[in-house]
C-alpha cells in the first residue's frame, strides 16, 4: 500500500497509458483484424481502466484524508471520459475507420459516419457543438466550486463575501481566499483561466461563423 501511495502518480500515468493502448488495440483489432467479438474485450479494459483510477482516487484520500491535486486530476479525467470523452471516441473510431479502410482498400464507413464526417464540417454545427460544451464547462466549474467551498467553508454564507468581492483573486496568500489550502486556490485559479479561454474561444465559433472552416 505504500508503494502506491508513493508512486502514485507514475501509477496513475500508467493506468492512463493502458487505456489509450486499449482503444488504439480495439480499433486495430476490429477493422485490422475483422475480430468483432475479440475487440469488445479491449474496451471492456479501458472501462474497467476507468473505473480502477476511481478507485484509486478514493483510496488515496482514505489513505491520506486529503483532498488533494490527486484526487481533482482523476475526477476532472474520469468526467470527461464519461461526458465528452464518448464524443471523442466515436470521432476517434471513425478516423481509424477511414485511415484503415484505405490502407485495406475496403470501405469500413457508414452512409451515416460520412453524414456525421460532413456535418462536422458545417459551421452552424460546429458553433453549436461549442456553444452546447461550453455551458457543460461551464456547469461542471461551478459544480466544483460549490464542491471545494464547501469543503473549505463551514457554511455556504461564508462564501458570500469572497463572491461579492473578487479582489482576493490573485493574491498569493491563501488565508486571504475562501479556499482552505493551496491545493484548491491553485486549481481554482488555473481551471478559472482555462475556462474563460475556453468560454471566449468556444462562443467565438457563434459570433465569427464565417471565419470557420470546420474541424
Amino acid at each position: 500500500m505504500d508503494v502506491i501511495l508513493e508512486y502514485q502518480w507514475e501509477v496513475f500515468i500508467g493506468i492512463e497509458v493502458l487505456s489509450l493502448v486499449s482503444l488504439l488495440l480495439f480499433g486495430v483489432v476490429r477493422y485490422v483484424f475483422n475480430k468483432q467479438k475479440r475487440s469488445l474485450s479491449f474496451l471492456f479494459l479501458f472501462v474497467l481502466l476507468l473505473f480502477l483510477e476511481a478507485a484509486l482516487a478514493v483510496f488515496i484520500y482514505r489513505e491520506t484524508g486529503e483532498f488533494s491535486t490527486f484526487q481533482i486530476v482523476i475526477t476532472i479525467f474520469v468526467i470527461y471520459a464519461c461526458t465528452f470523452g464518448i464524443s471523442d471516441f466515436k470521432k476517434l473510431d471513425r478516423w481509424m475507420r477511414l485511415k484503415i479502410g484505405n490502407w485495406r482498400g475496403i470501405e469500413l464507413l457508414t452512409e451515416k459516419d460520412k453524414y456525421v464526417m460532413k456535418k462536422q464540417k458545417d459551421p452552424k454545427y460546429i458553433a453549436k457543438k461549442y456553444r452546447y460544451s461550453s455551458m457543460i464547462h461551464f456547469l461542471l466549474f461551478v459544480i466544483a466550486q460549490l464542491i471545494f467551498l464547501s469543503y473549505s467553508l463551514d457554511s455556504m454564507e461564508q462564501a458570500i463575501p469572497y463572491l461579492t468581492d473578487l479582489s482576493w483573486i490573485g493574491t498569493e496568500y491563501v488565508e486571504e481566499t475562501p479556499y482552505s489550502n493551496e491545493t484548491l486556490y491553485g486549481i481554482s485559479m488555473v481551471w478559472g483561466l482555462v475556462f474563460i479561454v475556453d468560454f471566449m474561444y468556444s462562443w467565438s465559433y457563434t459570433i465569427f461563423p464565417a471565419k470557420q472552416k470546420g474541424e
